[in-house]
């Protein structure tokens, strides 16, 4: 599988994310914030850090990047797309995803490893885990409480698309404990934790986070 991983001026774990896309047994393809060609990827990764460096809103500028109108009309398409942290928060402000990543509850910056359950093994990131199943993986964030208002988390919980949720204490305050969702087709995933720094055992808390990088070449042999 050849994964796109887009670099947008502020990103900081674009290389982390292309590693963890090849140590999944994919080809990673960088893609840069000014391209209008995603070099015909079979799926996406919008990695975390600063893009833009998080002004007027986290993700609102990137959202306009001219890479991005080509990911929101391939995500229409059925392209599988993952944003992780800031991805997450520019897939929110894209509405590729609903609702939206506020500032932490506690205000403070957030860097610790994070219990995740996941809630949704049947989109293209999360199929190589267990319904249900508990992983452990790095949070860092600031702006990483998931909110919406309650029709849409009624709707997310009653279609299944929360992928995954914190377990334990909430680390951020995001409402009912989210930390990933899906849109209604489910290729299209936000997740706030970082698998991308558990894949590794050398570096970070194990290997939990590599599921979301092997998923998509175990949905196409399967």
């Amino acid at each position: 599988m050849r994964i796109g991983v887009v670099t947008f001026p502020g990103s900081l774990d674009d290389v982390d994310a292309q590693r963890a896309v090849r140590i999944g047994g994919n080809e990673a393809v960088a893609l840069w914030h000014g391209d209008h060609d995603l070099q015909g990827v079979d799926a996406v990764v919008l990695p975390g850090g600063f893009s833009y460096g998080d002004y007027l809103r986290c993700g609102a500028i990137s959202r306009f990047s001219p890479v991005m109108t080509e990911v929101i009309e391939a995500a229409g398409r059925g392209l599988p797309v993952l944003g992780i942290c800031n991805g997450f928060q520019i897939l929110c402000e894209s509405h590729l995803l609903p609702g939206a990543l506020i500032r932490n509850d506690h205000r403070k910056f957030a860097c610790l490893d994070q219990r995740v359950r996941i809630e949704n093994n049947h989109t293209p990131w999360t199929s190589s885990y267990a319904d249900g199943g508990e992983i452990t993986i790095v949070l860092k964030n600031g702006e990483g409480s998931y909110v919406a208002d309650t029709e849409t988390l009624d709707r997310l919980e009653g279609e299944g698309r929360v992928v995954a949720r914190y377990v334990g204490e909430n680390p951020n305050g995001s409402q009912r404990h989210i930390a990933g969702i899906t849109n209604e087709r489910g290729n299209v995933v936000g997740l706030m934790p970082h698998p991308e720094h558990a894949v590794e055992d050398l570096c970070g808390p194990g290997t939990d986070g590599l599921g979301f990088f092997t998923s998509l070449a175990a949905q196409v042999l399967s």
